[in-house]
């Protein structure tokens, strides 16, 4: 079985964590839980962006530096860390001149010795919001899409260009014959019809007099690297790439590779990306998977507009698993979605409070009334084929990562166990057949802790701990039906508190 090795993409550290990058955050984490929980040696990475005009600008207005600047912020995203158990296992910084300036000046040197970097005079529109050259057919009403309220800035200067348009047919056909697949597949179809028109030749430098804080280009001081062959080169810097070594080797050359991007920077990662990893003659990546945009309250979310939804905030409050919760079973896989303060509190409520934590409380209630250190035979319950197809509807949608599919399957078992307990009755039974009936819910609590597991891993933990039962270890054994004989039970702690 292959390594998996998934990455985020890189925030920009002008700014704090919002929720639209926690969302991203969560899909990495819950993708690297689901392989590691299937026995995989998983390695999940995510970092900052640090450098460019921004930046610089912004350190100036508050008279700061850009190192401090960006220290600062950085620190923000590594706090995701604890805020929503995004347990990734390296953070690289774009301003690390250990590990990332080599790696992205080998890059850099491998694209001058493949004759695709040459200098240039030129003069363009440049969107100081995507920090990216425009041409006139990105444009909307002479405006950047992205950033319609910024004006866009004449540029002439003179730096170097990757030659990506020479990679425009080999993309095509890597795309099309899926060697490189794009989930989900309809965003595939929507990035080949930009391809299908032909890529555009990239600039990848600035001059070193307007842009200093950023990395040097090798062996021509009046340059500094723009974003692409700078930020892009992440994947690879914090893997040795300087030296090809065994992490390197590991994670890229004999794994199975995946990035987790925003339908932003599709462009850049499916199109400039594989250009670069093609003329220098490194593997590619195996999957892009790309999300959508949140809006709050059916609007952009926008600092001006006061409408940021601040993921430590709701974390704070409602718990780290109601946040994954949501943002996994709310946006729909792949689109665009909202965040709404009243939908999240009608979601909470009633799915998970008066859902999945009604659900343990009064199965493991049952079973304590009953007896604790609660014993059956779970081969003697029956009805085993329905967890069974739970398990088969999970892997087949996310073998195309859809998360929300995942989660709503976990979630219709839970509702199927309370509307069972509520035809059953089990409290009113005796004997055999009460014992029968609860251990076939507990049973199902098991494999309901399990299944949540890569998705909700705190509440996984809890509803294990509650049943006396472990969830660590081989899968395959642990998903057969009745793998346990016996429960330790214990009162559970209310998982999800109603709120009003």
């Amino acid at each position: 079985m292959k390594n998996f090795y998934v990455t985020t993409s890189l925030p920009y550290v002008n700014a704090a964590p919002h929720v639209g990058f926690a969302m991203e955050a969560i899909e990495a984490d819950a993708l690297a839980r689901f392989q590691k929980q299937r026995g995989r040696d998983v390695r999940l990475q995510t970092g900052t962006d640090e450098h460019g005009l921004k930046i610089q600008k912004t350190a100036e207005e508050n008279s700061t530096t850009p190192e401090k600047l960006t220290d600062e912020n950085s620190k923000k995203f590594q706090s995701l860390k604890e805020a929503l158990d995004f347990d990734f296992d390296d953070f690289i910084r774009t301003s690390d001149q250990k590990r990332h300036f080599p790696a992205a000046q080998k890059l850099w040197r491998k694209l001058v010795a493949a004759g695709k970097l040459e200098k240039r005079k030129y003069k363009a529109k440049y969107c100081s919001g995507c920090e990216e050259f425009k041409i006139d057919k990105d444009l909307v009403e002479g405006k950047c899409a992205n950033h319609p309220d910024r004006e866009l800035d004449e540029v002439e200067e003179e730096n170097y260009f990757f030659r990506l348009s020479d990679y425009s047919e080999q993309i095509q056909e890597l795309l099309e014959s899926r060697k490189v697949e794009i989930l989900p597949h309809f965003r595939a179809k929507e990035f080949l019809n930009v391809v299908k028109d032909g890529l555009h030749d990239v600039s990848f430098s600035r001059s070193s007099d307007k842009l200093k804080w950023g990395i040097p280009v090798p062996d021509d001081d009046s340059q500094t690297m723009y974003v692409w062959c700078d930020a892009l080169t992440n994947y690879i810097s914090a893997l040795d790439f300087e030296n090809e070594g065994e992490e390197y080797q590991k994670w890229w050359v004999n794994a199975e590779k995946v990035h987790v991007i925003g339908k932003d920077i599709v462009r850049f990662h499916a199109g400039i990306w594989l250009g670069m990893l093609l003329a220098a003659e490194i593997p590619l990546p195996d999957k892009i998977y790309i999300h959508g945009f949140i809006t709050s309250e059916g609007e952009k979310m926008s600092k001006s507009r006061g409408n940021v939804a601040d993921p430590f905030e709701i974390a704070k409050e409602w718990g780290s698993d109601a946040l994954r919760f949501y943002l996994l079973s709310e946006i729909p896989n792949g689109q665009d979605g909202d965040f709404s303060q009243a939908r999240f509190e009608e979601v909470y409520n009633s799915h998970l409070a008066n859902g999945l934590g009604n659900l343990v409380s009064r199965v493991i209630t049952m079973g304590i009334k009953i007896e604790n250190n609660f014993r059956y035979q779970a081969a003697n319950i029956g009805r085993e084929e329905k967890a069974e197809k739970l398990w088969e509807r999970i892997e087949r949608v996310m073998a195309e990562y859809d998360f929300r599919k995942s989660v709503s399957f976990i979630q219709n078992f839970v509702d199927m166990n309370n509307e069972f307990i509520s035809a059953a009755k089990p409290w009113e039974k005796e004997g055999e057949e009460q014992q029968a009936l609860v251990g076939y819910l507990l049973e199902n609590l098991r494999q309901i802790a399990l299944a949540l597991k890569p998705f909700l891993p705190k509440t996984s933990e809890k509803i294990a701990a509650a049943l006396g039962v472990s969830i660590d270890g081989d899968f395959e054994e642990l998903k057969k039906w009745g793998a346990v004989s016996e429960f330790k039970l214990t009162k559970p702690e209310i998982l999800f508190p109603k709120k009003s």
